[in-house]
């Protein structure tokens, strides 16, 4: 008689595949650990894997951290760049408010 094959909902892989991420073992010691066969978890891997879940120390983490870290400091600056234009624009109207605020001489010759 053959063995029954056990059926795993999507969460389940989600959550099993997030949880081997954060581990330090083996895959062999994890698929014996959860009772899972290796292929199936390598399988769950390919379907479920997200790099965020992994440990910094995964070079592929690390480049994703460094060019998400570019592109935050790309924004930064441009919101600088932005900023001080902002603080150039006040600084002329406010120039412009104080002359022509002035109270005009008037020639009273009439």
């Amino acid at each position: 008689m053959g063995e029954q094959r056990q059926r795993y909902n999507e969460e389940f892989k989600r959550e099993t595949v997030k949880f081997i991420q954060e581990q330090t073992k083996s895959f062999s010691e994890l698929a014996e650990e959860l009772d899972i066969p290796k292929s199936t978890l390598h399988q769950w891997m390919g379907q479920y894997r997200e790099l965020k879940n992994e440990p910094v120390a995964s070079v592929d983490r690390v480049r994703e951290l460094e060019a998400e870290l570019k592109e935050a400091r790309r924004q930064l600056k441009e919101h600088q760049d932005q900023l001080a234009d902002r603080d150039e624009e006040l600084a002329i109207i406010k120039k412009a408010v104080h002359i022509f605020s002035r109270p005009r001489n008037s020639d009273s010759s009439s």
